[in-house]
């Protein structure tokens, strides 16, 4: 597989439209906005920035580079998604990686026909992506994305924030993203 298809491929998995159930998830979001902490644009990019940097978006970022190094191993791939389980902080949370990487792995065994089990999201995709041999940064950055854009589109619903100010907080969001993705590529257990 060429370079060109294999970050095709990356970004089919990633895309809003991959059926992971993605679009219920808002990772608190809708509390946010429902509760007044969050009703401006620059308040969902401050949300989204700590979501990313110290939240959920840190977290699956090292588990999804964690996923890459494993070398397809079987029990390193068991043992980091039971790790992967266990740093959910709250039955919701943990529902919604299991049925998104479930998933997600149902799919992308179904369209590659590679066995893949279902995990945790990050883990699934790490495990997925592993073979594309696609830097782990890369691999990382369009993860990263994908969770914000989605929780971009949940802000343009509920906030409202409308579609220009969304992909302009999505957009703003990049730098921090690559960064954010570099920082995890290199990152240890």
């Amino acid at each position: 597989m060429t370079a060109t298809l294999a970050r095709l491929s990356l970004v089919q998995w990633l895309s809003p439209a991959f059926p992971t159930g993605a679009f219920a998830c808002s990772h608190g979001l809708e509390q946010a906005i429902a509760s007044g902490r969050i009703g401006t644009a620059a308040e969902t990019a401050s949300w989204l920035r700590d979501i990313l940097d110290v939240g959920a978006g840190w977290q699956d970022a090292v588990l999804v580079s964690l996923a890459l190094r494993t070398d397809a191993d079987p029990d390193a791939l068991d043992r980091l998604d039971a790790l992967a389980r266990a740093l959910q902080p709250s039955a919701e949370r943990l529902a919604e990686t299991l049925d998104q990487g479930t998933a997600f792995a149902a799919t992308v065994a179904a369209l590659t026909g590679r066995a893949l089990p279902a995990r945790a999201l990050p883990v699934a995709v790490g495990e997925a992506a592993a073979p594309l041999g696609l830097p782990a940064a890369e691999v990382i950055a369009h993860y990263l994305h994908g969770f914000a854009a989605n929780l971009v589109s949940a802000a343009v619903r509920f906030v409202p924030l409308g579609q220009t100010a969304g992909q302009a907080v999505l957009g703003g969001l990049h730098r921090p993203i690559a960064a954010l993705a570099a920082r995890a590529a290199g990152a240890g257990e």
